[in-house]
């Protein structure tokens, strides 16, 4: 068979975006719970407004990608911990954040609170709020809680990722705390008085769901999956999930296969000789200063999923969306968002390449008959409405 042929028999099995999709995208508004964007920039310079090779997001992609908002997140790495680095690492990621929004000012803007999404959404600007993944503190100051805060910061993690702190039991680490202590739940208290969202991804099932009942504001898993397809440490229990969504908050699906996909977590972990979640070498490390934890950890950023794995263990778009589906069954439609973590590790759906292919979804969404309403909430009506309930009701 001649080349020529080949590869338009190669073309003709690419799949390709509807009209009603792109249109759709297009119009809808899009607020993902959960992107990394700053630590790159922090470890390797440059403007997230310039087109990258790297990773999965820069600006102009989202840009493509029809992004109207986003959590825009901080990742304090576990290496920080040990040496009780945490605070000042949270610092530097937000002088880093406010340094890339200056750069992009007319594209991107820093949100605070709903209304502020919207005036920059009316200027054509895409919405940043800051987020954090990691410990804000190991100890759970509200002090510093309170002068994060004034800094800009409105969503942070209650536990310290993948390690244990001083006051909210982590899902993937030894940990000398259950739940969540006596401070732990002050912290939660703080959070409502302040206005800012509380992320319980990355927190155990004991932890969420004492976050939840201690809470007055709906609590917000920006990132999970579901036990029912993977039964990991990383993932949400039918139950936690109820009692979650009883309370108004929402379950943000990871974009990438590992969570809701076990073969391809088995395969993921198989290669890596240990789960992605995994940083015990944290622990048996020794002292290190500053500067030799930022050249360690630096080289990981921006970080992308699992490079070339076997096809046949990929799900597609569409195969990704029973998580999502299986979550609408049991609490409903008003408690799912987008919450990809984009250079944050995911190995991708098919086709998906980046940000800026976000219309997949739609079109999966689509073909799987949901009606343009539900679309629209899943995109960012569900985390518009919660991020305006706690934001614009917080002391300032």
């Amino acid at each position: 068979m001649r080349p020529a042929i080949v590869l338009l028999l190669a073309l003709a099995q690419v799949p390709s975006l509807s009209d009603r999709a792109r249109d759709l995208h297009r119009q809808a508004f899009v607020f993902d719970a959960h992107v990394h964007v700053v630590n790159r920039h922090l470890y390797r310079g440059g403007s997230m407004g310039e087109r990258s090779e790297l990773g999965q997001v820069d600006l102009p992609r989202m840009i493509e990608g029809g992004v109207d908002a986003l959590f825009f997140t901080l990742f304090v790495t576990e290496d920080y911990y040990p040496q009780r680095y945490e605070t000042k690492q949270v610092l530097r990621l937000i002088d880093e954040a406010h340094r890339q929004l200056e750069l992009n000012r007319d594209k991107i803007g820093l949100a605070l609170n709903a209304a502020d999404i919207e005036r920059l959404n009316r200027q054509g600007k895409i919405a940043a709020v800051l987020d954090l993944e990691g410990g804000f503190d190991m100890d759970g100051d509200l002090r510093v809680l309170r002068m994060l805060h004034r800094l800009g910061l409105r969503s942070f993690q209650l536990s310290a990722h993948n390690y244990g702190n001083q006051f909210a039991e982590p899902c993937c680490a030894t940990s000398q705390v259950k739940g969540l202590t006596e401070q732990g739940r002050a912290v939660v208290r703080e959070a409502n008085r302040l206005g800012m969202v509380i992320n319980v991804s990355h927190a155990s099932q004991a932890a969420i769901e004492q976050a939840v009942e201690a809470s007055s504001d709906p609590v917000v898993s920006t990132h999970d999956g579901l036990k029912f397809f993977n039964d990991i440490p990383r993932t949400m229990s039918e139950q936690t999930l109820r009692k979650l969504a009883a309370k108004g908050g929402l379950i943000g699906f990871h974009i990438g296969n590992e969570f809701h996909n076990r073969a391809l977590f088995e395969y993921r972990t198989q290669k890596a000789g240990k789960p992605f979640w995994d940083r015990e070498d944290v622990h048996r490390a020794a002292p290190r200063s500053l500067a030799e934890i930022d050249r360690k950890v630096g080289p990981q950023f921006p970080s992308v999923g699992l490079k070339n794995p076997p096809a046949e263990l990929i799900y597609n778009v569409e195969q990704w969306f029973r998580a999502v589906d299986k979550a609408i069954e049991w609490v409903g439609e008003d408690h799912v968002i987008l919450g990809t973590d984009f250079d944050g590790g995911p190995t991708l759906p098919t086709p998906m390449r980046d940000i800026r292919d976000l219309p997949w979804l739609t079109q999966a969404m689509l073909n799987k008959g949901y009606s343009e309403a539900r679309i629209r909430k899943f995109l960012g009506g569900n985390l518009l409405r919660v991020f305006r309930q706690v934001t614009e009701k917080g002391s300032r």
